[in-house]
């Protein structure tokens, strides 16, 4: 596993991410029930009323973001409230479901129906997903360890291959 730097972080070089505070304290088993039970179905409401100022764990960032997509079975709108990393006017989610060995539900609505609605910190649009395909995952992979360090804890978790996506305004 590469070890990386973020510069002006205090973090030294060779440090493993997995082992900072902050991400032992956001996948710790409690942490993680906490989330998928409480904080998933009540986030993509409070961030989309409060127009990402705020969610169950705090004040909202540019670190955040709620996609309101179409149900694949059902047709009606289901929302997620995911960590992003802002790339070239884009926004890069990942289909981690925190390291369990099924993909999230959402990706499967996503890939059926791409078109989605985007709340970010103060702003909400339209916006068009799509998988990156494996050179451009790799691309991108690196800056997003860095941008949400609990990626290292998903990947020890689970085999499975994990998809991100971009979204791009519509």
């Amino acid at each position: 596993m590469a070890m990386l730097e973020d510069p002006g972080s205090g973090k030294e070089a060779g440090e493993d991410p997995a082992n900072s505070f902050l991400v032992r304290l956001v996948t710790n088993p409690v942490t993680t029930w906490v989330i998928r039970t409480f904080s998933a179905r009540i986030d993509p409401w409070l961030y989309r009323r409060t127009n990402g100022r705020f969610h169950s764990m705090g004040t909202g960032s540019e670190s955040m973001v709620t996609i309101t997509m179409t149900g694949r079975k059902s047709g009606k709108p289901r929302a997620v409230h995911l960590a992003c990393v802002h790339h070239e006017g884009d926004i890069l989610i990942v289909a981690s479901a925190m390291g369990q060995e099924k993909h999230p539900g959402w990706r499967y609505n996503l890939e059926a129906n791409p078109e989605c609605e985007v709340q970010t910190l103060g702003e909400s649009y339209r916006a068009q997903a799509r998988v990156l395909t494996g050179p451009e995952k790799a691309e991108v992979w690196d800056k997003m360890r860095l941008e949400i360090p609990m990626i290292f804890v998903y990947e020890k978790r689970t085999d499975r291959k994990i998809r991100v996506f971009r979204l791009s305004r519509a």
